[in-house]
């Protein structure tokens, strides 16, 4: 099965890796959802692709139901279907914050967005594609590395990230019986303003502080474009992209 036309929703699209997969997917003649919480980001990044009319900005607080809802009736008003979830809006706690000393209210903050956010919209992607002829569409999680090994002083971040993995294994049986295809990316230092921190030097597990190496941004956006243009009968259900020469494998 192929999708009728091309239709994608991308969350945390003003910047960093949702900005990049947008403009990737609007480069490869999708109509794009843009969503993030300041609609100027967005509409300044719809400007920038070549065929304005395939973007649509709408601003959006994944962490709130009813502005969920509203992005994505606002999705099938626009297009009409939904053929791709990207499942990106994510936020870390303040850095630097030793486990004993963060607050319960960065803790609550960084699971509204990163956990239930991405449930919600994963939540309403699946009523809407099982609903919609032909049934059936793709959503691709934003898991990060750190959904498979932390950092230092990341209690809340990789406690999100690591609950994503287990949204992406459910969601994607449940999804078997609506030819819904799920699955996660897992990004490691893509050069954004989130990593600036890395390339002048960020803590490692041995308490040493080191520069680490980053990678091009528009990796990220050409590897989403590869799973949303497969077919619903394949899946990539984890998709692993990080800078060569990054600590994570092994011991660094």
């Amino acid at each position: 099965m192929t999708f009728p036309n091309k239709v994608a929703l991308v969350t945390g699209a003003g910047s960093g890796i949702g900005k990049a997969v947008a403009l990737a997917l609007l480069a490869d003649g999708w109509q794009v959802v843009l969503a993030g919480r300041r609609l100027p980001p967005l509409q300044a990044v719809a400007a920038q692709c070549a065929a304005p009319e395939n973007a649509f900005a709408f601003a959006a607080d994944v962490s709130k139901e009813d502005q969920v809802l509203a992005l994505f009736e606002a999705t099938l008003q626009k297009f009409g279907h939904l053929g791709v979830l990207f499942n990106n809006a994510g936020i870390s706690a303040p850095p630097g914050v030793l486990l004993e000393d963060l607050t319960l209210s960065d803790w609550q903050a960084v699971l509204d967005v990163n956990l239930t956010g991405m449930f919600l919209c994963l939540r309403q992607a699946f009523r809407v594609m099982k609903a919609q002829h032909p049934m059936g569409g793709r959503i691709i999680n934003n898991g990060s590395i750190s959904a498979t090994t932390p950092r230092p002083n990341s209690v809340a971040y990789t406690a999100t990230k690591h609950a994503v993995t287990g949204l992406t294994k459910t969601a994607s049986l449940d999804g078997r019986k609506y030819h819904i295809a799920v699955g996660q990316i897992d990004i490691g230092n893509a050069a954004t303003d989130m990593t600036q921190r890395m390339q002048t030097g960020i803590l490692q597990a041995n308490g040493s502080i080191a520069v680490e190496p980053v990678m091009d941004v528009a990796h990220v956006g050409q590897s989403v474009v590869y799973m949303a243009n497969l077919p619903l009968s394949a899946n990539v259900m984890f998709h692993t992209i990080m800078a060569t020469d990054m600590p994570f494998a092994g011991r660094g």
